[in-house]
């Protein structure tokens, strides 16, 4: 600080007091600049001009560092896995609110979940910003933390997109949570690629030097207000194909009664046999769902009969075994189904055939004839 001052005699009137100052952001002044105020009084002794003189004074600070930080997840929660999908993403923002460029150490915490049953999570930088792993983000590597992200320009702007990807195991089952945290703690920056020292507060009162205010609030139950670190919580939830088959056979009709309910399974008797595929409630959708069906040695396929995919089934679950009853469909023989003789174990004849995408709460039917040998 300096001040000057001037005084002749008695001062009997003040003309006119200015006060100027170096322009400030109101938000996100950067720490370290100095704000200097300058003050000047003029006046007169006795009324007569010829003796106006004036006095000045200045007052300079430094403007103190303020450390903030926030996590936001940015993907929709919870982000529905399967049993054994690899590289599924959470997608967050990390801001550095702070008046001055920090790095940020990024970690993550399984805060809900069977940990055996989730592995190799790791953080990458989101290059464009989709949400996606990329093969160019996989290429640039996993990172640990954010390198000398620049100080708040007072529109809350120094926001870097990260994603954090899991892999699920065949062990997760339907249903199951996984809660992972994603936390960035301010460091010191100033060396690139390099972390730096954590950031603490100032204790005690102002100094001439540039002082440190931890103000970020707190996300989760990861971390605490006023720490200097920021988190938020993003989840997955299991959600499998819950898949049961129930096949059941019906006779069609025998040599000797033909077709009426009196017909016998008794050879050259032609029997139907139902496949019955159904996703159970609250599943994930079943896809690239395919049937294959060894049929017995003593049975034949005729060939042009028919092989219907994608039909409709009921499953009388009443009994001690569930029976199945087909229905409906499109004949796919050479197409979406197949019959390829000794195509199947041991040499067997082999039916096989794909059913659309079966999503949760639906039945869908393959179904086709024989002849009892």
């Amino acid at each position: 600080m300096r001040q000057s001052t001037q005084l002749l005699g008695a001062v009997s009137a003040v003309a006119l007091i200015a006060v100027s100052s170096t322009p400030a952001l109101a938000v996100g002044t950067t720490a370290g600049e100095s704000i200097t105020n300058s003050v000047s009084v003029s006046y007169q002794v006795g009324n007569d001009p010829n003796t106006e003189q004036s006095v000045t004074d200045t007052d300079t600070f430094i403007v103190d560092r303020v450390i903030d930080v926030n996590v936001n997840l940015t993907s929709v929660s919870p982000v529905t896995v399967a049993p054994g999908e690899v590289q599924a993403v959470l997608a967050f923002d990390v801001t550095n609110l702070s008046n001055d460029t920090v790095d940020l150490d990024l970690s993550t915490v399984l805060t809900a979940g069977t940990g055996a049953n989730i592995e190799n999570i790791t953080i990458y930088r989101d290059l464009n910003g989709d949400g996606v792993l990329d093969q160019a983000e996989i290429d640039a590597g996993a990172i640990t933390f954010l390198d000398e992200v620049l100080a708040d320009d007072g529109t809350g702007a120094q926001t870097l997109e990260v994603i954090v990807v899991a892999d699920i195991t065949t062990d997760a089952v339907n249903g199951d949570i996984f809660d992972i945290v994603l936390i960035a703690d301010a460091h010191e920056a100033g060396t690139v690629g390099t972390l730096g020292a954590e950031i603490d507060a100032t204790v005690g009162a102002n100094t001439d030097g540039i002082d440190t205010v931890l103000a970020d609030g707190s996300g989760t139950a990861e971390e605490v207000a006023n720490a200097g670190d920021h988190s938020d919580l993003g989840q997955f939830e299991v959600a499998g194909a819950l898949v049961s088959v129930v096949k059941s056979s019906r006779i069609i009709s025998d040599p000797v009664n033909g077709v009426s309910p009196d017909a016998k399974a008794i050879p050259g008797a032609v029997i139907e046999y139902c496949i019955a595929v159904t996703n159970a409630a609250g599943a994930a959708d079943a896809t690239a769902v395919s049937v294959s069906d060894d049929l017995p040695a003593d049975v034949t396929f005729t060939a042009g009969s028919g092989i219907f995919v994608d039909g409709t089934a009921t499953v009388d679950t009443s009994g001690a075994i569930p029976v199945a009853t087909c229905s409906g469909g499109t004949d796919g023989e050479g197409t979406t189904a197949t019959f390829t003789a000794g195509g199947g174990t041991g040499g067997l004849d082999l039916i096989a055939g794909d059913l659309s995408d079966i999503p949760a709460s639906t039945t869908r039917s393959l179904y086709f004839q024989v002849t009892i040998n």
